[in-house]
């Protein structure tokens, strides 16, 4: 497997390059892993390599959502607690394509041995938020990590898209 950190290094350089968008590690307040605007991803510095390449790479999906679909940027204000199981279909599908576009970028940036590991922090990542919007309450995310556990994601095409800032929203 190409290592964490070499992979976050060519995953940040392509949405740079690629997609002008700026990428940061800095302080984010707690409990937030990362934050995202339209206009810059940022990662909070006190994460591991394998969280932090998740945060940057899912991020990046949700970017890229929020500049090419108004339902998309619905899903992703919406953090009312107890969602039902309608509410819970649209948000899967909302954070599966996050991946799935993370996914291309890792390719893109020349990374193709992390599909399985991207799949698994996805679903680690979905328990989470399923459970948190019924319920309010924050799990340990990386508890919830099984590795080889699922079937592996495809990547998605990245559309052609504009970034622009609508204003920050924090991940958990």
């Amino acid at each position: 497997m190409t290592p964490f950190p070499q992979a976050y290094g060519r995953a940040k350089d392509q949405i740079e390059r690629a997609y002008g968008i700026p990428v940061t590690v800095t302080d984010v307040p707690a409990p937030n892993t990362g934050d995202f605007n339209g206009l810059r991803i940022l990662v909070d510095y006190d994460q591991e390599a394998d969280s932090a390449l998740f945060v940057l790479v899912h991020l990046f999906g949700h970017t890229v959502q929020w500049a090419t679909s108004e339902r998309y940027r619905q899903v992703g204000t919406d953090l009312s607690i107890g969602k039902g199981d309608q509410e819970l279909a649209q948000i899967f599908e909302y954070e599966q394509t996050a991946t799935r576009y993370g996914a291309r970028v890792l390719h893109d940036a020349g990374v193709r041995d992390l599909d399985q590991w991207l799949t698994d922090w996805w679903y680690a990542d979905w328990q989470y938020l399923a459970h948190y919007y019924r319920t309010g309450e924050r799990l340990d995310c990386r508890a919830l990590f099984r590795p080889n556990a699922h079937a592996t994601l495809e990547e998605m095409t990245i559309p052609s898209f504009v970034p622009f800032e609508w204003g920050s929203r924090w991940s958990f």
